[in-house]
């Protein structure tokens, strides 16, 4: 199965948990309508995620005047993609970490933290972008975005129907305990979906960016230095927002490193470098 097919039965399979929910809560009316409810927030992340993930990292737009060497250096990275200039911001976090954002490649955004930029050698850094490039080349950043939108939704609803009860078709009460379970169940389940999205394309952006860098073993020493600094530094932000954390260059949260590869947000960081490094010897 592809990645695009794949992609879009994982979020046909988000969708149909609003419905699940949505019947728990009011039967078919309330399936109904969690449904309408489900195809809003798509809508609604369509035109807004990006600006609503930029203002929660509190991410500062830069140019040419304020930060000219990483902005020379997007600009550079996205020439050779042939991709239109993005937005470029720096959020102000020690954890060295990079993401992309926005709806299609002419109103995508680029972020780095302020410790990705000191940590990394320009080579590196350039690797870094360049996969954050290809992630907006493949429209990766829409599905990415809307995911976390959806999923945090769905936790949303869960809570509503575990505190305020639902009915079935017939107007009867749902039973108290199966409330209780689709209101643990749901939001796993969505975190689930969308930690499997986030999995399938993080490595067409690691190829992909390697082909716009020119320089696959750049992206796998900014990957293996990432790692091994990120475990150490907190993210205050997206430990507060973990929905987000899939839109990151590496998983932004504590504790990543030892959870099961069924909970993982991002593919294993040692499988990653691996691929980089074959991708590098075909290119010799």
């Amino acid at each position: 199965m592809n990645n695009w097919l794949k992609t879009t039965v994982l979020m046909a399979a988000i969708i149909a948990l609003f419905g699940l929910i949505g019947g728990m809560i009011g039967g078919k009316s309330g399936m109904l309508l969690a449904l309408l409810f489900g195809g809003a927030m798509n809508l609604f992340a369509y035109w807004n995620a990006d600006k609503m993930v930029l203002r929660m990292y509190n991410a500062q737009e830069v140019d040419q005047r304020t930060a000219p060497e990483f902005y020379g250096l997007v600009a550079e990275l996205a020439g050779r993609a042939g991709l239109p200039m993005p937005r470029v911001y720096v959020i102000h976090e020690d954890q060295p970490n990079a993401f992309a954002t926005g709806r299609n490649p002419e109103h995508a955004a680029v972020a780095a933290t302020t410790g990705i930029i000191r940590m990394l050698d320009r080579r590196e850094l350039r690797g870094v972008m360049a996969h954050e490039l290809a992630h907006v080349r493949h429209r990766d950043i829409l599905i990415s975005t809307i995911s976390a939108t959806v999923a945090g939704a769905i936790a949303a609803l869960a809570n509503f129907a575990l505190f305020f009860g639902g009915r079935d078709e017939n107007g009867r009460p749902v039973n108290p305990l199966a409330g209780i379970l689709i209101a643990l169940l749901a939001p796993l389940a969505a975190s689930l979906i969308q930690m499997a999205i986030s999995r399938s394309r993080e490595f067409d952006a690691d190829r992909g960016g390697a082909e716009i860098s020119g320089d696959p073993l750049a992206l796998a020493s900014a990957l293996r230095k990432i790692e091994y600094y990120a475990q150490g530094l907190p993210f205050a932000t997206a430990e507060a927002h973990p929905a987000t954390a899939q839109m990151m260059i590496i998983n932004p949260l504590s504790g990543g490193g030892g959870v099961s590869d069924l909970f993982r947000t991002h593919p294993r960081t040692e499988e990653r470098i691996a691929r980089l490094t074959e991708m590098a010897r075909g290119i010799r």
